[in-house]
């Protein structure tokens, strides 16, 4: 720039007069003319590159001296892209890994499922076709078969007990409903007035004796439905959980027992290890729900014999009076075993408890 500036100074015009001689221009002002054109020029110059001056991101490095060779020139347009370049490769690297390990992971759950499944399933195969030996325990097996038909004959009763409920309950209502007619009929017949009185009065006090006993009927029949379909479901909900651990058990203690019966090279050692591994884990399991079959068992049978001793009695003693025509028993009873009577018109079973 300063050498630009020199060389416009050096070539600037100099005034001539009207003689064609220069002007009488001193030495002082002639030195003050090239400073002011001096200045002037380096205003204009630095304007022109505040305006238009090299931009950041085209900027250059220059790595080496003074005069250095162009190989030396990095741009920084070059080395800000390549660092966005390098993160968004890390970040999409990462969620690659990410994703890859999740698919790993469900890709050895899935092969895990698959070879328990084909080993079970081979396993049962085996039994149906009498090939392959089977775990027993004759005791539990036995009270487990004893379960199962006991809850048959329970829900067998329960259906029945809902049944009379259904045909009790219309019963009274018809009673309702003719003691209604007699008592109508009684007003409207001066000549028979006492004989509809009469039997108004006795289908009122049967359908009132008839509701406490549907009181009774319904109690015995929600506990009878606890107990076949909640405290003996959730017993053989168990019992289902054991029957599935005793049959990978014995599908793993089978191909613990062929690997046994192999070659003893460093390989197949590895696969009976990692087996008798996966066979301690399977027995693990299956003596763990046997216990917890066993408990629940014994522990189901003093509630039936509980439960079933109050239901019984009460069942038992609500029909007697009934049928006896003791009101004052058949209230008894009720209160004797704490049941509640519901409002009138409460005591029809639901749509759901119909099906």
């Amino acid at each position: 720039m300063t050498d630009s500036i020199m060389s416009k100074a050096a070539t600037m015009e100099i005034p001539i007069n009207s003689n064609g001689d220069t002007g009488t221009l001193t030495e002082d002002d002639s030195l003050e003319q090239a400073a002011k054109l001096q200045w002037s020029l380096d205003e204009k110059d630095l304007q022109q590159v505040m305006v238009s001056g090299p931009n950041l991101n085209e900027t250059s490095i220059v790595s080496g001296g003074y005069g250095g060779t162009a190989e030396g020139i990095i741009p920084t347009s070059s080395i800000k892209g390549s660092n966005m370049h390098h993160s968004s490769s890390s970040s999409s690297m990462t969620a690659e890994e990410t994703t890859r390990g999740v698919a790993v992971e469900k890709l050895e759950t899935v092969k895990k499922w698959g070879l328990n499944t084909y080993k079970c399933t081979k396993q049962m195969i085996s039994e149906r076709f009498g090939r392959g030996s089977r775990t027993v325990d004759l005791e539990l097996e036995a009270q487990i078969e004893v379960l199962r038909d006991t809850k048959r004959k329970y829900e067998n009763v329960l259906r029945l007990a809902r049944a009379l409920t259904n045909h009790f309950y219309n019963m009274v209502q018809t009673q309702h409903a003719l003691g209604d007619t007699f008592a109508d009929l009684s007003q409207k017949s001066p000549e028979l007035r006492d004989e509809f009185g009469y039997n108004a009065e006795t289908q009122k006090l049967l359908c009132k004796n008839g509701e406490t006993l549907l009181g009774a009927i319904n109690f015995f029949v929600s506990s009878i439905n606890t107990l076949v379909n909640k405290t003996m479901e959730d017993t053989l909900m168990t019992i289902k959980m054991y029957e599935n651990a005793r049959l990978e058990y014995d599908a793993y203690r089978s191909d613990l027992e062929e690997l046994s019966m192999g070659p003893r090279d460093a390989v197949a050692m590895a696969r009976i290890e990692a087996a008798q591994q996966q066979y301690q884990v399977q027995k693990d399991k299956y003596e763990r729900l046997r216990s917890d079959v066993a408990i629940k068992l014994k522990f189901l049978e003093e509630n039936k014999v509980k439960v079933m001793h109050k239901q019984l009695l009460l069942f038992h003693n609500a029909i007697s009076a009934y049928f006896a025509g003791n009101q004052q028993q058949l209230e008894q009873t009720l209160k004797q075993f704490n049941v509640k009577l519901k409002p009138p018109g409460a005591d029809k079973p639901s749509w759901l408890e119909e099906q």
